[in-house]
């Protein structure tokens, strides 16, 4: 029992060292989470991540090329940054394009109820990327961000495709133009 009191106090020290060294930087609960989550994800052949800052796991994009539905041939990209009370607080994720979607604003912010109100710290990262893949699956119109595409939705949904096509060739609606996010239009 001594030798382990002597070993932990040994081993207090080399970290007291290293830490006055500059040279060991403390892991904190929200990285060790994060890793966690990002070795558990299963992201299919239309999805991936980039670290624009490797030693930063808590800030990092998503690409998402949805290969059916109405945004189909689409690329969309999120910015998904974690607090430092990640998992307690959900992550904060912006879609970096300016799209019509009725559940993701012109600004970017993305109406999914596991990042607010339904959010639980038992709901991981991959939770986060397969509702978003939804969203592209299937247009929430009964919870909108964006009133007048859900409004279109609601109304007329071949009108509704018609428009996402169009503003995905950077098209405009009503006056607003949005950004190209047509694979075979960006060539």
């Amino acid at each position: 029992m001594l030798k382990i009191w002597s070993m932990k106090k040994e081993q207090q020290k080399a970290d007291n060292a290293d830490a006055a060294g500059g040279k060991k930087k403390k892991v904190t609960a929200a990285q060790l989470r994060v890793q966690k989550d990002l070795s558990e994800l299963s992201l299919g052949s239309t999805m991936k991540t980039e670290f624009p800052d490797p030693d930063d796991i808590l800030n990092f994009v998503l690409e998402i090329k949805p290969d059916e539905g109405m945004y189909q041939g689409g690329c969309f990209t999120f910015t998904f940054a974690m607090s430092a009370n990640y998992p307690h607080e959900p992550p904060k994720v912006r879609c970096q394009q300016k799209i019509y979607h009725p559940n993701i604003d012109l600004e970017g912010k993305v109406c999914l109820n596991i990042l607010r109100e339904d959010w639980k710290p038992v709901l991981n990262l991959n939770a986060v990327i397969v509702g978003l893949q939804f969203l592209f699956l299937e247009p929430n119109a009964s919870d909108p961000l964006n009133k007048e595409a859900a409004e279109d939705l609601r109304s007329s949904r071949d009108q509704f495709k018609r428009n996402v096509r169009t503003t995905m060739n950077g098209g405009s609606i009503r006056g607003e133009r949005y950004d190209v996010v047509l694979m075979s239009a960006k060539n």
